[in-house]
This record gives C-alpha cells, structure tokens and sequence, in this order.
C-alpha cells in the first residue's frame, strides 16, 4: 500500500507543513480549503494540530499542488 507523505507526518508537522504550503501560495483558509475541496473548518483543524486529512483529503491536498507547481 502507497501512503501519501502528508499522512505519515506527526500531527504538529502535518499542521505547520499544511499552514506553511497555503501561505507560500498566498491564500486564505477558506480560499485553500475551496481549492481541495474542503471546509473552512477542515483547514483551521488540520492547522492546529485537532486532526489530520483523511486519505481522501490527502489525495485531494496531493492532486492540487501537483497542479498548482505544474502551472508555475
């Protein structure tokens, strides 16, 4: 089975590396979380360290910054 690197991170690292990626991009949490396909409230979770994204999430998080580095 293929884990997703964001899933194998401790959650304070999760978190930071969440948090660090958006604001690198420049966008709001609820900008971010439009762009995954998630809540606002997802995002403030995953930030401070309450919960990591699920697989699907994960995916989702994976898929979209492929893209967003394939468009620069």
């Amino acid at each position: 089975m293929n884990k997703h690197p964001i899933l194998v991170l401790a959650q304070p690292k999760c978190g930071k590396l969440i948090r660090d990626i958006r604001l690198n991009i420049g966008l709001s949490q609820e900008e971010f979380a439009s762009v995954i396909g998630v809540t606002f409230s997802t995002v403030n979770r995953w930030e401070n360290g309450h919960a990591k994204p699920s697989r699907l999430a994960s995916k989702s998080l994976e898929k979209q910054l492929l893209e967003m580095g394939d468009r620069r």
